[in-house]
This record gives structure tokens, sequence and C-alpha cells, in this order.
């Protein structure tokens, strides 16, 4: 008779580093002609998004106030679509939804190039549209990915994807900058650029013609979840902190240019640096971050994250009030905020590479689509309300701002770590 052991098993070690080769992920992200569409596709994001508001006023002649109206119904309708486009991915469909994202982008780029002057209704079904394609992309990107790619593997492809938008992207605007001083005819001609874009980056997705299966409703019990239609407790507690984490996104787009130039006087050099080296950050060191936090749990990269997001927070503060005092201490405040700044881009790396991928790690099989869908709808729902919160909060001092985006951060990131006791290996 044989003995039975009754020893206990033995704690998982951490994760090795993935060895990924150009080639595995460049097949991880979905292939060579979804990688090119990526990359066209977020050229022509970048050429339009920024200078969408210009073209409103400049070109059309319309109001700024009406032209901004129009671009956040855009933003606010387009979250309000994502829940759709959940469903349809949960029904297998991944390429398909993807390109339907661009082409929906193709179509709003038609109608703005269509509109005349002084027209604010056509300026709005084209933002409309517009704004659909680009809340649409993200889940259905990150679905593809998911369906190509497992493991440690599909969280550097999802990071690889990001560093390639960020590259297209910045190579856009500084295209669309450049064409600035065409005067409206180059803005109406960057518009045209941009529709043909969106249309080879939708051919080419297209193409790729990946569909996942649509899993049986009874693999969601056998996970443990609260099943399709709704979220398990450790999701929505992760949903709800993220909706803080990513204020992080429109830190260097907003809350550095507004205290640069209003509480230390600064010169708008100083917050062209900082969204500049931002983005050079983000295409050189996503991947390799992300390789290197693969070491630890999805989970504990994402604490991770909201600890060095809050000494970054917390880094700004100190600056700042040194900076307020005016005097030699004013001087060294733009450079002090450029270099914490590295700081909070090394906390939006690390917050980027761990939080799709641990809610792709954590979503039901049979319900991929709609968890990315609300992780996208609590993204978009951040994003849209921080600017209001980061405006007015900066009025009332650098404390009001920055201990108050710091301690919000700081509760997040506990919240996210109350669940790791609970969490599984794929966590």
């Amino acid at each position: 008779m044989t003995a039975t052991s009754t020893a206990p098993a033995p704690a998982p070690s951490p994760s090795p580093v993935p060895k990924v080769g150009p080639r595995a992920l460049l097949r991880a992200c979905g292939g060579p002609r979804y990688a090119v569409a990526l990359a066209v596709d977020a050229l022509g994001t970048g050429l339009l998004r920024p200078f969408l508001l210009l073209y409103g006023v400049t070109v059309l002649g319309l109001s700024a106030a009406a032209t901004g109206l129009a671009m956040t119904a855009g933003i606010v309708t387009g979250l309000l679509c994502v829940p759709a486009v959940g469903r349809w991915l949960d029904r297998g469909a991944r390429s398909t939804v993807v390109a339907a994202s661009m082409l929906v982008r193709v179509l709003g780029v038609a109608v703005l190039v269509a509109t005349p002057a002084g027209r604010v209704w056509p300026f709005a079904a084209a933002a409309l549209l517009l704004g659909i394609g680009n809340q649409a992309w993200p889940a259905a990107h990150a679905a593809l990915v998911a369906t190509v790619a497992h493991g440690r593997e599909r969280d550097t492809a999802l990071a690889a994807g990001r560093a390639l938008r960020n590259a297209g992207l910045g190579v856009g605007a500084l295209l669309a900058m450049v064409c600035l001083a065409g005067g409206t005819s180059a803005l109406r001609a960057l518009a045209g650029v941009t529709g043909a874009a969106y249309l080879l980056a939708a051919v080419l997705a297209w193409s790729v013609r990946v569909r996942a299966r649509a899993p049986e409703a009874a693999s969601d019990r056998s996970r443990g979840t609260a099943g399709p239609e709704g979220a398990p407790p450790r999701m929505r507690a992760l949903l709800a902190a993220n909706v803080v984490y990513v204020f992080c996104l429109n830190v260097p787009e907003i809350a550095l240019p507004l205290v640069l130039l209003t509480q230390l006087h600064a010169s708008p050099v100083w917050s062209a640096a900082v969204f500049v080296s931002n983005t050079v950050l983000v295409v050189a060191l996503q991947v390799p971050v992300t390789v290197l936090m693969a070491r630890y749990a999805r989970r504990t990269a994402l604490v991770v994250a909201g600890a060095v997001l809050t000494v970054s927070y917390l880094g700004f503060l100190v600056v700042t009030l040194l900076g307020e005092g005016g005097g030699h201490g004013q001087g060294w405040a733009a450079a002090g905020v450029a270099a914490v700044s590295v700081v909070c881009t090394l906390g939006e790396i690390v917050y980027a590479g761990s939080a799709t991928a641990l809610v792709t790690a954590l979503a039901p099989s049979g319900a991929l689509g709609r968890t990315l869908a609300r992780f996208e709808l609590s993204s978009g729902f951040g994003l849209a309300v921080s600017p209001a919160v980061i405006t007015a909060l900066a009025p009332y001092g650098p404390t009001a701002l920055w201990g108050t985006l710091a301690s919000a951060t700081l509760l997040s990131s506990a919240a996210v770590a109350a669940e790791a006791d609970r969490a599984t290996p794929e966590e």
C-alpha cells in the first residue's frame, strides 16, 4: 500500500520572463498585415484627432463652443455603443469588428470633408461617427489579440500594439502640425488622407480573417464568475479602480500644461517637451517594461503601477509648492516637473501593460467581448471626466490637485491589492 503525502503543495514561483522573438511577437499581434493595419490606423488618428477642433473652427467657421460640444457628444455616443460591440465580439467576430471600427471612421471623415462651411449638424454627425469608431476599436483589438495569443505572449503583444499605436499617433500629429502652415486647403487635404488611411487599415484588418468560436455559457459557471450578463465582484472593484488609474493618461496632456503655464508661468516649450518625452518613452519602453513585469502576477504589477503614479503625483505636489514661491525656486520648478513626469510615464507604462492583460485573464471565456467592453467603458468614463476634474481642482492650488489625485490613486491601488489573496495563477 502506497502512502499518500499530505504535505502542502509548494507555492507557485514567479513567472519567468517570456522569451518572445520578433517573429513570435509579430504573430501574436495578429500577423504582418494586421500590424501594418494598426500602424496605418494610428497614423490616420494622429493626423486628425488633435486637429478636429481646429478643422471645425478654421475650415468650417464654427464657434469653438459648438465644435467642442459636437466632439463631446461624439465621444459620449461612442461610449454608449461599446456594449453592443462587446456582444458582437462574444458571437465570435474579431477582425470584422476591428475593420468595422475603421470603416465607421472612413464614413465619418467622408461626412467631415463634405460638410459645408457654417453647418454644425453635418460636423456633429462626422464627430459622432469618428467617436463610435474610436471607442469601438480598443475592445475589438484586445479581443483579436487574445484570440491569436495566450498567456504572457498575449500581454507582450498587447504592449507592442500600444507602443506601435503611440508611435503612429506621434508621427501623424507631427505631420499634421507641418500641414497647419498650409491653411484651410491643407486641413481639407489632411482629412482626405486620414480617410484613405482608415480605409487601407480596414481592408488590411479584414483580410486577417480572425474569428473565435462562441463558447458555451456553461464555461462561465465553471470559472466561478457571475455569468456573461454580470461582472464578478472582483471585476467591479477593478473597473472602479480603473476609472481613477486612467487619469494618468491625461496628466501629460492636460494637468501638466495647465500647471506649467498658469501656476509656474513657464515657457510653453516645457509642456511640449513633457508631451514628446512621454510619447518617446511609451514607444521605447512599453514592451521591455511589460516583459520585465511578467516576473510578477498581473495584479501585483497593477498595484505597483498605482504606487508609482502616487509617488509621481506627490512629486508634482512638492515641486509645484516650491516653485510657486517665486524667485530662484520658480526657475528650476519647470525642470523638476519635467523630471517627475518621467516617473509618471513609467507608472503609466506599467498600468497600460497590466490592466488590459488582467481584465483579459479574468474574463469568462464566453464573455470576453462584454468584459473588455466594460473595461473600455470605465476607461472612457475616466478619460471623459478627468479634464473637468483636473481643471476644477487646479484653481484651488497644488495640494487640491495633486493631493486628491495621489489619495484617489492610492485608494484604488489598495482596492486592487485587497483581492490578491483570492487571485488565481492567471491573475
